[in-house]
C-alpha cells in the first residue's frame, strides 16, 4: 500500500518517538501542524510529528460534496451511521504509517496515534487493532464509531488512552464522547477523560494537558 500523503515535522535530533495525528472532516494535515510548538516539549524529546491528509471523497451528510474525509458519514447520528468499510481502509493506511516508523527505527512502544473528530474515530480503530504494542491513543472531540464491531489485538490491552471533549460541542455532542470513553473503560483500557468549556475545537488548557500526557506516555523528563 502506498503511504498517505502527509506532513512531517522532524525533531532537532534523530527521532526516537513519533506522533501520527489525524485531522477532522473537511480539514487536512496542516490543521494541527501549528500545535507542535504550542506543546512546549523539550527538543531532546526527539518526537517526529506526522500529519496525514485524508483523501477527497463525497460525504453524504454534506449533500455528496467532495471534501477531505477518512470515511463517508451516512446520516447525522455519526456514532452509528458511518461507512465502516471506508473507516477500516483508512485505519489500514494509518497502520502503514506506523509500520514505516518502525522501519525507520522508532520502536512501536514509542508511537502515539492521535485524531480529532472523524480522525479520532480512525485513530481508535487503528490503535486498538495494531499488532504491536503502542505508546498511547489520543482522541479529541471524537467518538467510538466501531465500538460494536472492533476486534482489538490483545497486545494493546491496557493501552493508555486520553479522550478530550468540549462540553458545548454542537458537531459531536459530548455525550457521544463520554459514551466512547465508557466503552473503552469497559474493554479494559487505561482511559482518562476530560472536558473543556469549548465547542468543536481545541483550547490552550487542552493543549497543555496533551503535552503533559505525551510526557507521561513517552517518558519525557
Amino acid at each position: 500500500m502506498s503511504l498517505l500523503p502527509h506532513i512531517e515535522k522532524e525533531p532537532q535530533s534523530p527521532a526516537d518517538a513519533a506522533v501520527i495525528w489525524l485531522h477532522g472532516l473537511g480539514a487536512d494535515g496542516h490543521d494541527f501542524e501549528p500545535i507542535v510548538p504550542e506543546l512546549g516539549l523539550p527538543p531532546e524529546a526527539a518526537i517526529r510529528f506526522i500529519f496525514p491528509h485524508a483523501p477527497a471523497i463525497p460525504v453524504t451528510v454534506n449533500a455528496g460534496y467532495v471534501m477531505p474525509a477518512w470515511y463517508d458519514i451516512l446520516d447525522i447520528s455519526i456514532d452509528r451511521k458511518v461507512d465502516v468499510a471506508q473507516l477500516m481502509k483508512s485505519a489500514e493506511a494509518v497502520r502503514s504509517l506506523i509500520d514505516r516508523e518502525v522501519e525507520r527505527g522508532v520502536d512501536s512502544t514509542r508511537v502515539v496515534v492521535a485524531g480529532f473528530s472523524q480522525g479520532g474515530a480512525v485513530a481508535i480503530q487503528t490503535a486498538l487493532t495494531y499488532p504491536r504494542r503502542l505508546a498511547g491513543l489520543l482522541g479529541l472531540s471524537t467518538y467510538f464509531a466501531t465500538a460494536d464491531s472492533i476486534q482489538p489485538d490483545p497486545v494493546n490491552a491496557g493501552l493508555p488512552v486520553k479522550i478530550c471533549h468540549g462540553i458545548a460541542d454542537p458537531v459531536v455532542p459530548e455525550s457521544i464522547g463520554r459514551k466512547g470513553y465508557a466503552k473503552l473503560r469497559e474493554m479494559g483500557y487505561a482511559a482518562e477523560y476530560r472536558t473543556y468549556p469549548i465547542e468543536h475545537s481545541v483550547c490552550m488548557e487542552e493543549i497543555a494537558d496533551i503535552a503533559l500526557w505525551f510526557r507521561k506516555v513517552l517518558a519525557i523528563a
